[in-house]
């Protein structure tokens, strides 16, 4: 493999690696570029989508190559984004040679994320902060908090086992209107609303949102749409769970829910 083959190919993979951790697309084409000029690659160019990287180098001479990647939609992980933007410095700075930015790249990509029930516990958290946000009282929190919990660990379930992320969301927004609404009819003062609204914020796609906001008043307008089309077919099906679950409960009770 020549050296501008394997300059690329380490270009594209830390583009690689900050486009499927949540990356902003600017940013992944501003890194691998500044990767390129790093080690003296001459005529190139790069071309960054949401999902995926088209890159090629050298093109007017014999050496040229080109590398063509699929990066599928994922999630955020801000460490290994920290640890690569690190390594893109140390690169431009001149402070690290290719093979040594490959085992470094390796490190970054090792990075893990955090444990199961830290995940669960987080989410609970998050989810009875947000019902108190939105006028919940202590006890509404409480239960937010245990929902939360079992959210996260049903999403967890669903992705070890490949699970689609739609019907991860139907499913996710579907257990906590269901479990709402029991703790409703068990008698509870709750406010069932406000439970539902603070535990369901863990599904909501505000990064794909705000993401495809950026992307589009940055003229990445495919990109932009891409992200765009993937907050509005989660948000769908977030109402799509808990709208077949509210009509259930109103056609088996042959009344509305009264809060």
């Amino acid at each position: 493999m020549s050296d501008s083959k394997k300059i690329l190919a380490l270009a594209v993979e830390i583009g690689d690696v900050l486009l499927r951790n949540g990356g902003e697309i600017y940013r992944v084409e501003d890194t691998i570029l500044h990767v390129l000029d790093a080690y003296g690659v001459a005529e190139y160019d790069v071309y960054v989508l949401s999902n995926g990287i088209f890159a090629s180098a050298n093109e007017q001479k014999e050496d040229a190559c080109s590398i063509v990647r699929h990066v599928p939609l994922g999630d955020v992980h801000l460490g290994r984004i920290a640890a690569v933007n690190q390594l893109s410095r140390e690169i431009s700075a001149g402070e690290c040679d290719v093979a040594e930015a490959w085992k470094r790249l390796d490190s970054c990509k090792a990075i893990p994320v955090e444990r199961p029930v830290v995940q669960n516990i987080c989410c609970g958290v998050g989810c009875a902060c947000f019902c108190t946000i939105f006028g919940g009282g202590p006890l509404d929190a409480f239960f937010s908090f245990l929902l939360g919990f079992f959210l996260q660990f049903l999403r967890l379930r669903q992705q070890e086992h490949g699970t689609s992320k739609f019907l991860t969301n139907i499913a996710g927004s579907a257990f906590l209107t269901a479990s709402s609404l029991a703790l409703l009819k068990m008698g509870l003062p709750v406010l069932q609303d406000k439970i539902v609204i603070g535990s369901i914020v863990p599904l909501l796609p505000g990064i794909a949102l705000t993401t495809s906001i950026r992307d589009l008043f940055g003229g990445d307008y495919l990109s932009g749409a891409i992200h765009l089309l993937d907050a509005l077919l989660t948000a769908m099906c977030i109402a799509l769970g808990v709208g077949m679950v509210m009509i259930l409960y109103r056609d088996l009770t042959g009344g509305v829910i009264m809060l």
